[in-house]
């Protein structure tokens, strides 16, 4: 690889990121750690390195000469292999003649890289990394990396981060303020289009956000796994899409395949799911109250983003609603959420802490009924300290049976860190 071409990509990054306009991310990490950022295409990984670099720059006063980002998607960098790497940090030490920190994009385009990071990390230099592919970036880090990166998943925008992106600060006591029309209104585009932060940019969000599923399941699934039968996949996305928020299996997702004339082997599909899960499109949580090989095999099945849900369904609300709850579910608690199923049914159930519903509409009493008896039913059985449904518009705060259970809006627990009261 041409050292002058390296130089020049060196220079024109460094000029870039100081121009750029960015708005924060609320994501925290730890800094004397090296990382790697993962999650799925789209989710503003770049976009967060680069708050990073200015963060560095605006408080550890480094210039930005320090800094050494490469992004690995540029089309110049087509010819770039492993042997390559040195010869950047040399073209770099050549330029500037310090020790750079690190800012390495999409990295796993190129073979190899494992090795060219690890032997960063033993020299002591700071390094960043992002990729969309799960598989290598997070199920198999912890061999191949040595404990040397600390592995961070990168979300879409919170409903907070979102209102910052459309220039809204939620005020003191905004719920009882003409600001709360405003927040609601935008909450109504962001359960149905997403929190995929580019998404905002577009007039039609449906078509960016069509693009961007292609990309990854075409991209980041069907060529990397050289997938023969794309077709019996995208079936099984659309499948899993119309199951959302209902307990699934394996064999019901075959049988409902085949019933479609494709035919598709067990092994096969849970292959599938893995690949689907490995690049972020697609997340699966198990009945806590089931055995573990039960629990593996019925599970209940969210897309990482209600925009892409809401390609495939038509009067999509509730699976939109009960998705984005469980989107900032795992947000928080990462793979510590579950739900319960017994004789009764709870849709997310945080162990020793929460038990939660989520209900469009509470109009009907049978929903109400419902809804209600579902956590009653299941406080006999586990712990928890807090009940909650979670709707569309409704709010009260209610005893039944003992319980208290507070009733309320999704926009409105979204935000319920920046509450006044």
């Amino acid at each position: 690889m041409n050292k002058e071409v390296l130089k020049k990509i060196i220079i024109e990054s460094q000029e870039f990121i100081q121009t750029v306009g960015l708005i924060n991310r609320q994501i925290t990490i730890d800094e004397n750690a090296n990382y790697v950022f993962v999650g799925q295409r789209r989710t503003g990984k770049t976009y967060f390195m680069f708050q990073l670099i200015r963060e560095l720059i605006r408080k550890k006063k480094i210039n930005i000469e320090r800094v050494l980002y490469i992004n690995f998607e540029d089309e110049r960098l087509l010819e770039f292999h492993f042997n390559d790497f040195d010869r950047l940090i040399e073209s770099y030490r050549e330029l500037f003649r310090q020790v750079p920190v690190c800012f390495f994009d999409e990295i796993q385009n190129i073979k190899g890289w494992e090795k060219f990071a690890r032997r960063l990390s033993d020299q002591n230099f700071k390094v960043y990394i992002t990729g969309s592919n799960a598989t290598m970036l997070s199920r198999e880090i912890s061999t191949v990396l040595g404990g040397r990166f600390m592995v961070k998943e990168i979300f879409g925008l919170s409903f907070h981060e979102y209102l910052s992106f459309h220039g809204v600060i939620p005020e003191s006591n905004f719920q009882f303020k003409e600001q709360r029309f405003e927040i609601q209104k935008l909450f109504n585009d962001y359960l149905y289009f997403g929190a995929l932060p580019e998404v905002n940019k577009f007039e039609n969000k449906k078509e960016y956000l069509s693009n961007i599923f292609e990309k990854v399941f075409y991209g980041d699934i069907v060529a990397r796994h050289h997938i023969k039968n794309d077709f019996g996949l995208k079936l099984l996305v659309k499948k899993i899409a119309e199951s959302t928020m209902d307990e699934t299996s394996f064999n019901r997702l075959k049988n409902i395949i085949k019933s479609s004339g494709i035919g598709i082997g067990t092994q096969t599909l849970i292959e599938y799911f893995g690949y689907l899960n490995d690049a972020y499109l697609i997340f699966n949580i198990g009945n806590y109250n089931s055995k573990f090989v039960e629990r593996e095999t019925s599970r209940k099945f969210y897309f990482s983003d209600t925009g892409v849900l809401s390609l495939f369904l038509f009067n999509p609300e509730s699976m939109l609603l009960e998705t984005l709850v469980y989107n900032h579910l795992r947000r928080i608690y990462g793979e510590d959420v579950y739900y319960y199923r017994d004789n009764s049914e709870v849709d997310f159930y945080l162990p020793g802490k929460a038990m939660i519903q989520v209900a469009f509409s509470l109009h009907k009493d049978q929903t109400m009924k419902r809804e209600l008896d579902g956590l009653q039913k299941a406080s006999e059985k586990v712990e928890s300290e807090e009940f909650k449904i979670i709707t569309m518009s409704e709010e009260e705060v209610l005893n039944y049976k003992d319980l208290k259970i507070e009733i309320i809006p999704a926009w409105k627990w979204l935000l319920s860190g920046y509450l006044s009261h």
